[in-house]
This record gives C-alpha cells, sequence and structure tokens, in this order.
C-alpha cells in the first residue's frame, strides 16, 4: 500500500484536507475524500467531460489530474455554484430551458459554461458550442444546452449573479 499525502485545498470557498495515496484521481477525492457527489466519474480516458471542475480559474477534467496535484488549488465543483440556496444562473438556464434529459453530463456542462461566462459574459451560439466541446451529451443534441447558457448570459447582464 503507497504512503498516503496529506493534501489541503480550498474547495468551493472552503478550505478542506484529506489524505490521499499519490496515485489516486481528483476526481474520486472529491467523491470520496470529501464527499462532493456531484462531480461524476465518466469516462475515466478524459472524453466526456462529466468530471470538469475549476482548478485555480482553469477548467479541468478532473479524472487526468492526482489529487496531490492539487494540494494548495482552488477548485470549485458544480456544489459551489449553489450560493447562500439560490441557484446560479446557469442552473436556472438548465432547468427553464430544459437543458438536460439524463442528467448525467450536467455538472461538467455547467462547469465548463461556468467557465465561459466568467471570461466571455455574452457569447455567441458558435463560442458556446466551442466552449462545451470537451463535454459529451448523450441525451439533449446540444440545442437546449446553448439555450440555457444564452438564459444564463442574459440574466446575468441583468444583475443576476
Amino acid at each position: 500500500m503507497a504512503k498516503k499525502e496529506l493534501i489541503k485545498l480550498k474547495i468551493n470557498g472552503k478550505e478542506r484536507e484529506a489524505a490521499a495515496e499519490p496515485r489516486l484521481l481528483l476526481v474520486h477525492f472529491i467523491r470520496e475524500a470529501l464527499g462532493l457527489t456531484g462531480t461524476h466519474v465518466g469516462c475515466d480516458t478524459s472524453n466526456c467531460g462529466a468530471c470538469t471542475v475549476i482548478m485555480n480559474g482553469k477548467t479541468v477534467k478532473s479524472c487526468t489530474v492526482f489529487a496531490v496535484q492539487a494540494d494548495g488549488a482552488e477548485v470549485m465543483t458544480v456544489e459551489g455554484l449553489l450560493q447562500n440556496g439560490a441557484l446560479h444562473p446557469l442552473q436556472e438556464g438548465f432547468k427553464e430551458e430544459h437543458g438536460l434529459q439524463c442528467g448525467f453530463c450536467t455538472p461538467g456542462m455547467l462547469m465548463s459554461t461556468y467557465a465561459l461566462l466568467q471570461k466571455n459574459p455574452q457569447p455567441s451560439e458558435e463560442q458556446i458550442r466551442w466552449g462545451i466541446s470537451g463535454n459529451l451529451c448523450r441525451c439533449t443534441g446540444y440545442q437546449n444546452i446553448v439555450k440555457a447558457v444564452q438564459f444564463a448570459s442574459k440574466k446575468m447582464a441583468q444583475g443576476g449573479k
């Protein structure tokens, strides 16, 4: 058994720490050691994007990052979108525009589109489609996901979160 290392990070604005073997992937650390199960384990090959989180301001597929690489990092998961019990405009958009069906890809889609809106608050449809190009959805055909992001963009421009 490999020696465990203490991993300290800020996740969703809270300082957390837990021990992990050096080979443990960040997605498993988040889900198992920290108990945040919103980040999904999808393909384990970085193809689907269901495990997307934001680490130090950049989207990463957490199935490609070791937990030890996140030591000292600031990480945001889908749970971090909810603020004081209120849905983020993206979450509202996915609800209002039917941007999900089975919901499996949704956490990764939300994190990728959150990062997109941080950089470009009013993206075009083409920019939204490029922003989600690393995330696979097997149910919706993407049109309602695009509409959900447009909904959020408009709401945020009107002063919503």
